[in-house]
């Protein structure tokens, strides 16, 4: 029956091929959303093991984070943004699981982020949720959960209004459009803390700036920050 269910399982396969979600190739047995060679080229910054990295830079002066990461560099044209559209537009969520995990492995080897009590995506307003019918987000934080051991924790910071697109905003318009946009529900849960923030994409940081304005206004609260990735 093993037998005839693999000879299935590769009809199957040759009628309907899982592709790459990063280059559109045909994935061989063994390999899962990324084929080897994108997964081996993956653009990693390392940041993990550079505490003044460019994406800690950004918040220099406007965040008191404990550190800050994040894991690919995107380049427009490149693999990592037919990764992430896939993952942001197309639905295959499992995408933001597997760099999760991969994040997850880099960051447990850091002093400082293996102190994370807490991780929490960024939210979506519950508007935005509805049309996509998930979190990009919350899907990155449970793929880091997984390697940290860290719960997440969602519905605590809370987006209480709805924005605008910040794709083609200036740096100064992205600030604006995103104040009092986040809410903390209940700050006792944090008290003392030290918090993951992550999110999809970085560019000027406004948001996730927006986001650890609030929760830095939790008692003891301690606020570092992780991303996919970082988009100049």
């Amino acid at each position: 029956m093993k037998l005839q269910a693999g000879y299935l399982a590769d009809f199957i396969a040759l009628l309907f091929p899982e592709l790459c979600q990063a280059c559109g190739e045909n994935l061989v047995a063994g390999e899962e959303l990324i084929c080897t060679d994108c997964r081996f080229n993956l653009p990693l910054t390392d940041f993990h093991l550079k505490p003044d990295n460019i994406v800690a830079q950004q918040f220099w002066g406007k965040l008191d984070a404990e550190a800050a990461y994040a894991l690919c560099y995107f380049v427009k044209g490149g693999k990592m943004q037919h990764l992430m559209h896939q993952f942001k537009y197309k639905g295959v969520q499992k995408i933001g699981n597997l760099l999760g995990n991969i994040a997850g492995e880099q960051l447990a080897v850091s002093p400082v982020f293996k102190t994370v009590d807490l991780i929490i995506p960024v939210p979506l307003h519950k508007s935005r949720l509805r049309k996509r019918g998930y979190n990009q987000s919350a899907c990155f934080a449970d793929g880091i959960s997984e390697k940290l051991h860290v719960p997440v924790l969602e519905n605590n910071l809370v987006r209480v209004r709805a924005t605008e697109t910040q794709t083609h905003r200036s740096r100064f318009s992205r600030f604006e459009n995103m104040q009092e946009v986040f809410w903390v529900n209940d700050p006792e849960k944090l008290k003392n803390k030290h918090v993951l923030l992550v999110d999809d994409v970085v560019t000027t940081g406004s948001t996730l700036e927006a986001c650890g304005t609030e929760l830095l206004k939790v008692e003891g609260l301690k606020l570092s920050i992780a991303t996919i990735a970082y988009a100049e």
